[in-house]
């Protein structure tokens, strides 16, 4: 079982035995991940999640709202700043709802800025965790990303801020469209 898949299932036990054998394992980037070849066995529909190239296991943890794995792996070493391909970092991932577990889900966020995540780190397409959480509407994690100095005024690459549109109600969309 990788550490990957372990971070994932939450198996606490499997990711510090590996660590254990491998330390490296903590900061190891998946040197492969989906494209649009071969996304399907890259994908972990238990929490509706890709595995990209570059994503370490804090990465699939924090997706996977794993908090007691995120902080195995912070403390043997894991960089909470990692950033994947695309240049998305753990707590990007965290701010997903792609299945829904909104306590889990709050705990994560919290435990990442608190372990040095910037609530306000843009990934390559220019979206902050702000801008992700609320286009999922994972009300919880917009809530510990707003604690955690999450910027309202943050604009993405198509303009947009995560601030409520007066006309539409919760959206990212620009005013306008």
């Amino acid at each position: 079982m990788t550490v990957i898949r372990a971070a994932v299932d939450g198996d606490t036990r499997t990711v510090s035995r590996l660590l254990a054998a491998d330390p490296a394992l903590a900061i190891a980037q998946a040197s492969g991940g989906a494209t649009r070849q071969n996304a399907t066995e890259f994908y972990f529909d238990e929490i509706g999640h890709y595995l990209y190239a570059g994503d370490t296991a804090l990465h699939l943890a924090a997706a996977a709202f794993q908090r007691p794995i995120a902080e195995l792996l912070v403390r043997r070493g894991a960089n909470c700043r990692a950033r994947n391909r695309r240049g998305a970092e753990p707590l990007h991932y965290a701010a997903d709802a792609n299945h829904w577990q909104p306590v889990a889900q709050k705990n994560v966020v919290e435990y990442l800025i608190e372990a040095g995540a910037d609530p306000n780190a843009f990934d390559n397409s220019g979206a902050a965790a702000l801008h992700r959480a609320v286009r999922t509407r994972a009300s919880a994690a917009v809530q510990a990303l707003l604690s955690g100095g999450a910027r309202v005024d943050l604009r993405n690459a198509s303009g947009s801020t995560p601030l409520p549109s007066r006309k539409s109600g919760f959206s990212c969309r620009p005013a306008g469209t």
